[in-house]
């Protein structure tokens, strides 16, 4: 019998008692869903995304 792979969610320290995302990393995916809402699909990005996306918080480009 073939085991799946169960996403091992990780939430922000930051996030307290407070509605935050999610993220798992599942084989060569990363997966990201809403903590108030886990049975939802969660969205799934290859690791170039992922990496393009840390790059952009690193660098300020979601900052409002």
């Amino acid at each position: 019998m073939e085991q799946m792979n169960v996403p091992a969610w990780r939430k922000s320290s930051r996030c307290g008692t407070s509605t935050c995302v999610e993220v798992a990393k599942v084989e060569d995916q990363y997966l990201i869903r809403d903590s108030k809402n886990p049975e939802a699909t969660a969205l799934s990005f290859t690791k170039d995304e992922w990496d393009a996306f840390v790059e952009g918080v690193t660098a300020g480009e979601f900052r409002f």
